[in-house]
């Protein structure tokens, strides 16, 4: 009787976004049972990589089986809801605090998307006739009825032969790192997701990694290191000579978690009298605004992703003269505002939001002050801003840069160049590969050299949509 050979497909990873590059952060894992898309974010930047967003992917999303996302910035999770309008009907394994987040942050992209793209029709400054967004409001509500909440620290079969198991990145509230194990004699593969610093303001430090055959890393600032040493003196001062020459201070912020740890520092900053008197400080942003109170929530009920008390009353974003800016009428009101103020609004790269038209009204005034508070990808408005361009265009017109502009890369919350080492040198057992990603070409390849020079790794650059096999040599 003759044998009939079983053909096993080998297990592989797949770099879909998330090299090169920050933004659009999409690993396919593939077994011969099951194919798996750890993370689904949006590319962000300059044209090249956003028309990326509108690529069919190369994978039929009907047969995918599981999504699993990271954490809720939109680099990791905004393009899940084209992945569901193109006919993917699975799980979505997200920690309880990221399902909560991805319900405010998700509909919003899809409103910004419907109301940048009205307003592009309306004056006439799109390319594309009719401009359309890429998904709308009730695309991204129908998207989240595919969450599944999964703590931390619990394995969970999401797939035939594949285990996810969440840790804590340290990043945002409920940012994970995630582990999957491909069978019970297979390979194991980790993704670091975004990596928080052990001296986060808010939340306790990254876990070690997993113990996992092959680790992905990120690599926003695998190149540098954070100055922390002056960073709140900086800000401080800024404010101060801004407001004393009657000028008013923009900070570009994304709405969850950088919005919050501003307000943290702005407050340590009132309670220690180095903030001018009266001077107001507006959050505008509904999303940052509705990401705030989910964070006084988790503080209040002391959620374990938190390693800190309440400040005065019992909240640490108490700030004198905080106002909030909920209605158009309140955001337009602060393009010219009646005073010297602080103006804190999203999005953190300038690349979409309300912070577009302040930037529009305030850019060409020298006596104000834009500060950049985080990582600025290539392309994007905040990136051309901090290598000195002397025009911007917004909303459909070149505008002067006049005001100055201060770069505080410390207030970021990702791990800088010696925590990313450091981190993986925790790994309990030394993964045989380590790719380094999320993160622009010398950045990437910078910290993989570190890694091999310190650890005596064997980690390298992956290229986009390379596939590399998971299963161990022999």
């Amino acid at each position: 009787m003759a044998h009939r050979e079983v053909v096993t497909r080998a297990r592989t990873l797949q770099f879909l976004g998330g090299v090169g590059t920050v933004t659009g952060s999409r690993f396919l894992v593939r077994t011969d049972s099951a194919t798996v898309l750890v993370d689904a974010g949006l590319f962000q930047g300059g044209r090249e990589l956003r028309e990326r967003n509108w690529n069919e992917p190369p994978f039929d999303p009907a047969a995918l089986d599981a999504v699993v996302i990271t954490h809720s910035h939109i680099d990791h999770c905004g393009y899940l809801p084209r992945l569901v309008a193109a006919g993917y009907r699975g799980p979505v394994y997200v920690t309880p605090a990221t399902a909560e987040l991805m319900g405010i942050v998700l509909p919003d992209c899809g409103h910004l998307q419907e109301e940048e793209a009205n307003y592009s029709n309306r004056k006439g400054i799109s390319r594309h006739e009719p401009a359309l967004p890429l998904y709308t409001e009730d695309d991204a509500r129908r998207t989240l009825s595919h969450l599944r909440p999964t703590g931390f620290a619990a394995r969970r079969e999401i797939a035939a032969g594949v285990e996810l198991e969440f840790t804590r990145a340290g990043h945002i509230l409920g940012a994970a790192s995630v582990a999957l194990r491909l069978g019970p004699d297979g390979p194991s593969v980790g993704f670091s997701g975004d990596l928080g610093r052990p001296s986060h303001p808010l939340f306790v430090a990254p876990d070690p990694p997993p113990a996992v055959d092959c680790l992905l890393v990120e690599s926003t600032y695998g190149d540098r290191r954070h100055d922390d040493a002056g960073a709140l003196d900086r800000l401080a001062a800024t404010i101060t000579a801004t407001v004393e020459r009657g000028g008013s201070v923009l900070i570009p912020a994304f709405a969850v978690d950088r919005t919050e740890v501003l307000l943290f520092h702005l407050a340590r900053l009132a309670e220690a009298g180095r903030l001018p008197a009266g001077v107001p400080v507006y959050v505008d942003s509904p999303m940052a605004l509705d990401t705030l109170r989910v964070y006084r929530e988790a503080i209040a009920r002391g959620d374990p992703d938190i390693q800190i008390d309440g400040g005065i009353g019992g909240d640490p974003f108490h700030v004198p003269n905080l106002r909030e800016a909920h209605s158009v009428e309140e955001s337009k009101a602060l393009n010219r505002p009646s005073q010297p103020s602080i103006i804190i609004s999203a999005s953190g790269m300038a690349t979409g939001g309300r912070v577009v038209h302040h930037l529009a009204h305030l850019v060409s005034e020298p006596e104000n002050t834009i500060v950049l508070v985080g990582f600025q990808a290539d392309g994007t408005r905040g990136r051309r801003l901090l290598d000195g361009e002397q025009e911007l265009k917004l909303l459909g017109r070149y505008v002067r840069v006049k005001a100055s502009i201060v770069d505080l890369p410390a207030f970021s919350v990702h791990a800088d160049a010696g925590e990313l080492i450091d981190w993986v040198a925790r790994a309990p057992v030394p993964p045989d590969t380590i790719y380094a990603v999320h993160g622009e070409a010398t950045a990437s390849a910078v910290l993989a050299r570190s890694i091999n020079e310190r650890l005596d790794g064997n980690a390298v650059v992956p290229k986009p949509f390379e596939r590399v096999r998971l299963d161990r040599l022999g």
